[in-house]
């Protein structure tokens, strides 16, 4: 039960990702197009660690780098 209790928290935090990452975006628009390429290189790394945590079975790890991966795509995903 503890466990379900972490992975809906986790999920949760996830899920907030966008949000964030849309806010960012919006906030930090004259810098998304020179850091654009250093943005795909944080959401590959940050997956990489992503799975890098799921393979370990560390929870904290997994969710950090994923939510990492979420809010830099989202920055990559908005309109120019």
């Amino acid at each position: 039960m503890e466990q379900l209790v972490k992975f809906a928290v986790g999920i949760g935090v996830l899920v907030l990702g966008i949000p964030i990452g849309d806010l960012l975006a919006k906030k930090t628009r004259e810098e998304l197009r020179p850091g654009r390429k250093w943005f795909a290189l944080i959401v590959i790394l940050s997956l990489i660690g992503g799975l890098v945590g799921l393979i370990l079975r560390n929870d904290v790890i997994m969710f950090s780098f994923f939510f990492m991966a979420i809010v830099t795509s989202r920055s990559l995903r908005s309109k120019r």
